[in-house]
């Protein structure tokens, strides 16, 4: 497997968001025209409840629907079909998007998130990833799905904040700010603790699960399992190893309508029953086998079938472990590493 390309942009949100643009360009085409879920997010042109969606967006986090609207001018799409992809997650219950989470905080001084990217099986080898430097913000490095906003998959920042997200497929959205919009505010945040406070305060439209880690007020390394959705906001501390797949699990989550997919509880059970053997403190070693693993009774963790019931397979798996002076951004596809990158800290 050849190394994973990493392109670096910067600039205002329309600087950005044309090299973004740019970037996906080559192969954005044929990946819609092939797209299930384009299909039906489609189907919501004109519709009511975009234009509520966007206005929200506007009115948090405009500079991300600038981020949107020059992307989709420098790929040649109507700026309202490509703020509509981005809110596939708002409008349809089956976008391939799924992924698998593990966290732990071994110390004081160290926490890891892993992370398998669980996407359309069209974009096996399409992806790539991106290292944005946007006018006065910290910074990040984010796996790059071509023409979406980075953020809903895997990043780091300079900010020193790792962010994974899952997706989780939420019965009753509603107008608030698309969940890929706030995902990719958090890659902006200039703390650890004010990541949290926009996943705490956004009016959100739909939801997704966030593990998030960074640094917190006093130098020691922090991560949280956050369960951000449009009813309710859990966050709950990750200290010894655990795992999300693509379904709530945090207590008061049953009174939330969902869908839980087979595979999403075969990925969850599977994990119950690996976590607890790599005992109080894995590696980064250990939590890429673990998502590498194909056993179980159920459907796998790591998915490379092509019918695969959700349409969903693995195309990265990445280990960030987070220090004091930075994020170390490992990501393996394949089974091969294909990137090692050290995200330092800024002061």
């Amino acid at each position: 497997m050849q190394a994973l390309n990493t392109f670096r942009m910067g600039g205002t949100p329309e600087a950005i968001g044309r090299q973004l643009g740019e970037l996906a360009k080559p192969v954005f085409g044929a990946y819609m025209a092939q797209s299930s879920a384009w299909a039906a997010v489609s189907r919501w042109r004109g519709h009511a409840f975009v234009q509520q969606l966007r206005a929200a967006a506007e009115q948090h986090f405009s500079a991300y629907v600038a981020e949107l609207d020059a992307m989709a001018a420098a790929l040649g799409w109507p700026a309202h079909d490509l703020f509509l992809w981005n809110c596939r997650g708002e409008l349809i219950h089956n976008a391939p998007d799924g992924c698998t989470t593990l966290a732990v905080r071994a110390s004081a001084a160290s926490g890891l998130i892993a992370h398998n990217e669980d996407g359309d099986p069209h974009l096996r080898g399409r992806c790539s990833v991106v290292d944005v430097a946007p006018e006065g913000k910290p910074g990040f490095v984010s796996f790059y799905y071509p023409g979406s906003l980075p953020g809903h998959t895997f990043a780091a920042s300079r900010a020193g904040v790792a962010q994974a997200i899952n997706n989780v497929r939420v019965r009753a959205p509603r107008a608030g700010v698309p969940r890929m919009i706030l995902a990719r505010a958090v890659l902006d945040a200039a703390t650890l603790d004010d990541a949290l406070a926009l996943l705490r305060d956004t009016p959100r439209a739909s939801g997704f699960h966030h593990t998030v880690g960074g640094i917190d007020p006093a130098g020691a390394v922090r991560v949280y399992s956050v369960e951000a959705t449009a009813q309710r906001t859990s966050v709950v501390e990750v200290g010894a190893p655990g795992g999300h797949a693509n379904h709530l699990i945090h207590a008061g989550c049953e009174n939330e309508a969902q869908i839980v997919t087979d595979s999403s509880r075969d990925r969850q059970a599977r994990l119950a029953q690996l976590l607890p053997a790599l005992g109080a403190q894995p590696d980064g070693a250990a939590f890429v086998r673990t998502l590498q693993d194909r056993g179980g009774a159920g459907l796998p963790i790591f998915r490379d079938d092509p019918l695969d019931p959700d349409d969903e397979n693995t195309l990265a798996t990445a280990c960030m472990q987070i220090a004091p002076d930075g994020v170390s951004f490992d990501v393996w596809q394949d089974g091969a590493r294909t990137l090692a990158m050290q995200i330092a800290r800024a002061a």
